[in-house]
């Protein structure tokens, strides 16, 4: 099975290359793919008949103990003759369907063979979350094969249509299939079906939501409205998607849960129900069609709804009918939407109210379409008759449901007829169609089908014996399929159902108004374009609400949701401990009250600069509870962050008023610390939570030896950043990174990366100082010149980036690191900047923040290959022992690179920050000839 699943996906890559280069008759050559699933659905036909399951496992993401589980029951392998022997013959129908130099026909054949591996993967899938990827794809190649005609509007209206229902319908199944493969623990639908379900409402929700993704994908009521839209694909898509293929998902997915889950409390209403509805409305909605594409639409969606019914009823009886149905709707409703393609290429036009004597004009393709639209009425000696009077014999003591079915059915014999004399008879006053002759290419696969359906009537008895070891799945399976059981009252009911079926096209003329006003008063298109249309009349009320550019506001509605969402269930579950420790000595709380006071007087402060010393203090305050808690390394690094953000506070501060607005402050003072002190709150409570809820050991307990043995370092934090916990450290490298280019691509008007600034004459305003202690300084006016902080600054420079460095070399097995390193040189460029301006930071730093960046970033990934050359596993540690003269033995760790890599990025981040919020801004300020407040206070305390 995964050979066909690999056979499917090399075909798809290679659809464009074929299509280039043989045209649409790369379709014939396609068409093995799928052929080949009907081969090996045929090959094993033995172990299907006795009753075996096919399994094939390979192992996949062995943390979610997820693997590829294939298995193949007798459900699975109906479905696989179907997407295998439908999709092969659409393909063949495909390349004369098209025409050399079609728009957009190597993007169909690519996608519609990725489909059929798709539905292959779904259809073979034993775990659950492996099925719901596969039921995804086909979502997307769906949306792909439905808007095919891209220029058109209707198409890419009705991908859209059928993308939204069926995406949502999938997600609520998802969830749906998560609580009930929690509670069994496996998500194997084998182990599902045979393990004792929950009770309760947890199993009412969790039917419900997989139900809901079911009849989504089927289009049974409430979602219905999608698939007639659908219609604007070509009539191949129509053909295998919406009669053998994709709506047949969902139906399938009933058959494979009803044996769990049809006792279920919810399983049986809403699948009759829902069921019946769909078989009746779709029916009715048939016979209004004038278009014979439309027709079949909403004949599928009626022929849907009788599926929903039998395979959801959860009886052996029911479940034999059911799969039956199965293989007899795609037989004859593949034929007649083919035959339609037909007409429409040979007649032009698809109209039954233009269309008259084209049976006498193609006579074999009449024949063909009538086997076909008899096996859909159930006509006998046809498979669609066995179906539909084992349909009505399995629920004969069921009357109000076999009522329906048999309103329902009578509907299908109308619109069967009503299809024939539309498309094939010659009407009075209605000019001779002219049809030209069909290509055999184009005939042979829907007269396969349709002598597929006529041929398997009068073999019911071998095909039920293949079919029965799935109703024996319910129970003991009493009945059988045959074409003639004797006088039954099923017999008596399909005499009735043909019979009524033929009185109602008969009385079509007088039926007209009834069905021109017979209808639901709002359709199901018009229903989801109004749901649609209030949603974005919904989203843009409620955008133009909040989104009002406060960031207080956003920020206290996101603290107030924290306090009410999950600070009331916090309230309501109480899940912290009672023994909680408050303190492990005094000078904890001593930090934890100076913590709290500059909260509060930062809520308080008026002028912005006072509120982000505050706000530092409890930056600094939290960093010395690191410290006493006997964390150093991680207290080392809060004080670099926390240093690093109060640099790039003054560098945003100097484009901000000094003050805070005044009356809204004064008013919300107090609304605000009650949000802070609450959050607060909730946020301990949370954690608290968490820090009891903790059930098994942690894996950080290993990292001491892991550092050691695997690392070969002593500093457990450093070796989890740079090794055991590499992979994190490269995701959040690539944010920085990201966000480093976000934040510069706002503020810079030419390239980062280029030249760096030539420094203009020296301003000459007052004496002269003599000594140049920074080259860029020379460039500031006198009054913006601090002679002790330029003295100072040429003192510690090169002092501190040596410190950094030291940080860097060793971290490995001394509090420090990378990240630390980078840091404290990003804090030398930032007082070189400080003293000298922008000038200055580009004599200290003569390279693109970018090319910093960047070369960050590919070292780290070079250390990362450099483990999988040496230790067969990217970004593993290698220990290379060497010796140098006066220094001796000594080894190096390969994640050095990955933490120099770490070391440039910081660099780099901190160069971007101060070349876009303070040299770029610098420019501007200068370019626009303004007197540059906070440059004029540079050295006075409020800004740089």
């Amino acid at each position: 099975m995964l050979v066909l699943l690999i056979l499917h996906l090399v075909a798809a890559l290679s659809a464009p290359l074929l299509v280039r280069r043989w045209g649409p008759r790369a379709c014939l050559l396609l068409a093995l793919a799928p052929a080949a699933t009907f081969g090996w659905a045929v090959a094993h036909t033995g172990a299907v008949h006795a009753g075996e399951a096919v399994v094939e496992t390979y192992p996949w993401v062995a943390e979610l103990q997820l693997d590829v589980a294939l298995r193949v029951t007798t459900l699975s392998w109906l479905m696989l003759l179907l997407v295998g022997g439908v999709g092969a013959l659409v393909l063949v129908y495909s390349a004369r369907y098209f025409h050399a130099g079609s728009a957009g026909l190597a993007r169909f054949a690519a996608v519609m063979v990725a489909f059929a591996g798709a539905m292959l993967g779904l259809v073979v899938s034993d775990d659950l979350l492996l099925l719901y990827v596969f039921w995804e794809l086909t979502t997307v190649f769906s949306y792909l094969l439905i808007g095919h005609s891209t220029e058109r509007r209707s198409s890419r209206w009705a991908a859209a249509q059928a993308l939204t229902v069926t995406t949502l319908g999938g997600l609520a199944m998802l969830v749906g299939f998560l609580l009930l493969g929690h509670h069994v623990g496996s998500y194997r639908w084998s182990v599902v079906t045979a393990a004792p379900l929950p009770g309760g409402g947890y199993l009412v929700v969790a039917v419900v939501l997989v139900l809901a993704g079911a009849l989504a994908k089927s289009a049974v009521f409430p979602f219905t409205s999608w698939l007639p839209v659908a219609m604007a694909a070509p009539t191949p898509v129509s053909a295998y998607l919406h009669a053998a293929a994709m709506v047949k998902a969902g139906v399938f997915l009933i058959g494979l849960l009803g044996p769990a889950l049809a006792p279920a409390g919810p399983w049986r209403p809403v699948t009759v129900v829902a069921g019946l509805v769909t078989l009746v409305a779709g029916g009715w909605a048939a016979l209004r069609q004038t278009d014979l594409k439309l027709l079949l639409a909403y004949g599928t969606v009626s022929q849907l709804g009788l599926l929903t019914v039998v395979l959801g009823a959860g009886t052996p009886k029911a479940a034999l009918a059911g799969v039956a149905m199965l293989l007899a709707h795609a037989l004859f409703k593949a034929a007649l939407f083919l035959v339609v393609g037909i007409l429409d290429h040979s007649a032009g036009s698809r109209d039954l109210r233009d269309l008259s004597g084209v049976g006498r004009g193609a006579p074999v393709l009449a024949t063909v379409a009538t086997l076909a639209a008899a096996s859909m009425a159930g006509v006998p000696p046809l498979l669609g008759f066995v179906a539909k009077e084992a349909v009505l014999g399995a629920f004969t003591g069921r009357p109000v449901v076999l009522a329906g079915l048999v309103v329902g059915s009578a509907l299908t014999v109308a619109y069967s007829i009503r299809f024939l004399w539309g498309a094939f008879a010659s009407r009075p006053g209605v000019p001779v169609t002219d049809v030209a002759r069909p290509p055999a290419a184009m005939l042979v696969p829907p007269a396969l089908l349709a002598v597929a359906g006529f041929a398997a009537g009068p073999a019911a008895g071998w095909l039920g014996g293949l079919l029965r070891p799935y109703a024996e799945l319910f129970g003991p399976v009493e009945e059988k399929l045959a074409l003639w059981h004797g006088p039954t009252a099923a017999l008596g009911l399909s005499a009735v159902v043909l019979a009524g079926g033929f009185v109602l096209h008969l009385v079509r003329g007088p039926l007209t108004p009834a069905l021109t006003r017979l209808r639901a008063p709002v359709g199901g298109n018009q229903g989801y374009e109004w749901i649609t249309h209030w949603f974005d009349r919904f989203a843009i009320e409620v955008t133009g609400a909040t989104q009002r550019g406060a960031l207080p506001q956003y920020l206290g509605t996101v603290l107030v949701s924290l306090v009410l969402v999950p600070g009331g269930a916090m309230l309501a579950t109480r899940p912290w401990r009672t023994e909680i420790a408050v303190w492990d000595n005094p000078t904890q709380l001593v930090v934890c009250v100076v913590i709290a006071v500059a909260a509060l007087l930062a809520v308080g402060a008026r002028r912005r600069l006072t509120a982000m010393l505050l706000v530092g203090v409890t930056g600094y305050g939290t960093a010395m509870m690191f410290v006493l808690y006997g964390a150093p390394d991680v207290a080392l690094t809060q004080f670099l962050v926390e240093t690093a953000t109060i640099a790039v506070f003054v560098l945003v501060l100097r484009r901000l008023p000094d003050r805070f607005s005044a009356r809204p402050l004064r008013r919300s003072r107090w609304v605000r610390r009650g949000i802070g002190l609450a959050a607060g709150l909730v946020t301990a409570g949370l954690a608290l939570a968490a820090a009891g809820a903790r059930r098994t050991p942690s894996i950080s307990a290993a990292f001491p030896d892991l550092a050691v043995a695997e690392g070969y370092g002593r500093n457990v934090v450093n070796v989890t950043l740079v090794d055991i916990r590499a992979w994190d450290t490269m995701g959040e490298m690539a944010v920085l990174v990201v966000t480093a280019t976000g934040v510069a691509s706002l503020i810079f008007e030419r390239s980062r990366t280029g030249p760096r600034p030539r420094r203009p004459a020296p301003v000459r305003s007052g004496p002269d100082r003599g000594t140049v202690w920074l080259r860029g300084g020379a460039t500031l006016h006198a009054r913006r010149r601090s002679i002790v902080f330029e003295v100072v600054t040429r003192l510690i420079f090169h002092t501190v980036l040596l410190f950094s460095l030291f940080l860097l070399f060793s971290g490995h097995n001394s509090p420090g690191g990378g990240f630390s390193g980078g840091l404290v040189a990003g804090l030398a460029l930032t007082v070189r900047y400080l003293a000298g301006g922008r000038y200055e930071l580009a004599e200290a730093a003569p390279v693109g923040a970018g090319t910093v960046l960047g070369a960050g970033l590919a070292l780290s990934v070079g250390g990362g290959a450099v483990g999988l050359l040496l230790a067969d596993q990217v970004l593993e540690s290698v220990k290379v022992n060497l010796w140098l003269p006066l220094v001796g033995d000594f080894y190096l760790v390969t994640s050095l690179f990955f933490d120099i890599g770490v070391y440039l990025v910081v660099v780099g981040l901190v160069l971007d920050i101060l070349r876009s919020l303070g040299a770029e801004v610098d420019r501007h300020v200068e370019a626009a000839g303004e007197p540059a407040r906070g440059l004029a206070v540079q050295h006075e305390g409020e800004a740089p």
